[in-house]
C-alpha cells in the first residue's frame, strides 16, 4: 500500500458505502407472548373462581332447579284457572293449597298407620316371640326357649342403647341439618310460587335479553318443558290413583288391616320414587300382612308382582303415550345419571328433564326411513317434476321463442 494513501475507516465498505455496526444485545420477550401468558393466567384464575362460586352456591342452585321444575309442573293448572278469570297470583295460591291438602292428608294417613302398627306390635310382642321360637324349633330342629330369646334381646338392647347414646351426642348436628332442610323447603316453596305466579313475565324478561331469531327456540323449549313436567305429574298421579284403587281392593279382600293407608302408600311411593319405589312400596303391605297372617302376605306379594307387570305392559304405555313417551331403558339410565349428578334430587328430576330434552331435540332432528335388504335399488326413480314457473316469466319466455321448460 502506498504511504500517502490512508486506510478507509472501518465503518465504510470498500466501495464507499457506510456500514452500520450494531451490538448483539439480548432483546426481551415479544409483546404477544406476554399478552398470551396474561390471558391464559386470567382464564385459569376465572375458571378456578367460577368453580369455587358454583361449589358454594350448589345449595341455592339446587333449590332454584327444583323450584323451576315444580313451577313447570303446576303451571298448566295455574293457566287453566287464569284462563277462567282468576288472577294469576290467586290461582297459584289455590293450586298450592290443593297440593298442601293432599300432602298433609297423605302424611297424616301414613302416621296413623305407623302408630297403629307399632301399638299392635308392642301389644302382641310376647305372642310373636313364642310363635317365632316355635317356628325356629320346627324348621331348624333346634331347642330354643324363652330364656334364650330374652338373653338375645338383652344383648341387642344394649347394642341399640349404644347407638342411641352416640346419636344423642350428635343432636346438635342433627338439629342443624333439620333447620337447614326446613329453610331449603321454605325457599323451594317461595321460589316456586314466584316462578308460577310470574311465569309469563319471567319468560318475557328472559327472552328480552336475546335477539329476535333466538327468542323462538327459547319459547319453544319453555313450552315443551311446561308440557312435559305437567304431563309427568299428571300421568304419575293417574297411575298412582289406579294402583291405590287396585291394591285397596286386594287388601280388603284379604282382610289386611289399614287397607286404605297401605294402598295409598303403594300408589304414591311406587310412582313418584324412581327405580326403587316399587320395592319400597310393596315391602310395607307384605310386612304388615306377615304380622297378621303369612298366607295373606304371600297372596299380597303375588298380587303386587302381577299388577306391576300389568301396569308396565298395559296401563302405563296407554297413559304416558301422549304425556311422557319414553323408553324404560332411557328412563332408567336418566335416573342413574341424575342421581350421580345431584343425588336424590337429580333422580327425581331426571325423567321430566330427559323427556323435555328428547321432545325438543326431536323437533329439530330430521329422521329418514331405513333401507332394508328387500328394497330394490334398481327401481327407476320417479319422473322428475317440471318446475312451475311464475305466470309472468312464462309469458316472457314464450314471447322470446323459448319453451317454458328450458
Amino acid at each position: 500500500m502506498p504511504a500517502d494513501e490512508e486506510p478507509s475507516p472501518p465503518d465504510r465498505a470498500p466501495g464507499g458505502t457506510k456500514t452500520v455496526v450494531t451490538a448483539d444485545m439480548t432483546s426481551g420477550p415479544p409483546p404477544w407472548l406476554l399478552r398470551a401468558f396474561l390471558l391464559a393466567a386470567a382464564t385459569v384464575a376465572g375458571l378456578v373462581c367460577g368453580f369455587w362460586v358454583l361449589q358454594k352456591l350448589q345449595g341455592l342452585l339446587t333449590v332454584l332447579l327444583v323450584s323451576l321444575f315444580l313451577a313447570f309442573a303446576i303451571e298448566p293448572a295455574v293457566n287453566w284457572l287464569a284462563a277462567r278469570g282468576v288472577r294469576r297470583g290467586l290461582a297459584t295460591a289455590v293450586v298450592f293449597l290443593m297440593v298442601a291438602v293432599v300432602t298433609i292428608s297423605f302424611v297424616w294417613t301414613l302416621g296413623t298407620l305407623l302408630v297403629e302398627q307399632v301399638t299392635t306390635l308392642v301389644k302382641n310382642a310376647p305372642d310373636y316371640a313364642d310363635q317365632g321360637v316355635q317356628w325356629i324349633n320346627r324348621t331348624f330342629k333346634t331347642d330354643l326357649s324363652g330364656t334364650d330369646i330374652e338373653k338375645y334381646a338383652n344383648d341387642w338392647s344394649s347394642t341399640i342403647d349404644g347407638y342411641l347414646v352416640g346419636l344423642a351426642g350428635n343432636a346438635w348436628g342433627i338439629g342443624t341439618a333439620a333447620i337447614g332442610a326446613i329453610f331449603q323447603a321454605l325457599g323451594v316453596l317461595l321460589f316456586t310460587y314466584y316462578f308460577a305466579a310470574d311465569g309469563p313475565r319471567f319468560r318475557n324478561a328472559v327472552c328480552s335479553l336475546l335477539p329476535p331469531r333466538r327468542q323462538r327456540p327459547v319459547l319453544r323449549a319453555w313450552d315443551i318443558a311446561v308440557e312435559k313436567a305437567g304431563g309427568y305429574i299428571y300421568s304419575r298421579g293417574l297411575l298412582a290413583l289406579c294402583s291405590a284403587i287396585a291394591h285397596y281392593v286386594a287388601l280388603r279382600v284379604l282382610d289386611v288391616p289399614s287397607a286404605f293407608a297401605l294402598a295409598l302408600w303403594v300408589g304414591v311411593v311406587s310412582q313418584f320414587i324412581p327405580t326403587v319405589g316399587t320395592y319400597l312400596a310393596g315391602a310395607l303391605p307384605v310386612l304388615v300382612a306377615l304380622v297378621h297372617s303369612p298366607a295373606s302376605a304371600l297372596w299380597i306379594l303375588g298380587f303386587i308382582i302381577v299388577y306391576q307387570q300389568f301396569e308396565n305392559y298395559v296401563l302405563q304405555p296407554r297413559i304416558t303415550a301422549t304425556t311422557l313417551d319414553m323408553h324404560p331403558a332411557v328412563a332408567f339410565g336418566a335416573v342413574i345419571v341424575g342421581a350421580a349428578i345431584l343425588g336424590p334430587t337429580g333422580a327425581l328430576l331426571a325423567i321430566p328433564v330427559t323427556a323435555t330434552v328428547q321432545a325438543f331435540s326431536s323437533a329439530y332432528i330430521r329422521r329418514y326411513d331405513v333401507a332394508t335388504d328387500g328394497d330394490d335399488d334398481s327401481k327407476t326413480p320417479p319422473p322428475k317434476k317440471h318446475r312451475k314457473w311464475p305466470r309472468q316469466l312464462t309469458i316472457r319466455l314464450s314471447r322470446s321463442g323459448l319453451p317454458p321448460s328450458e
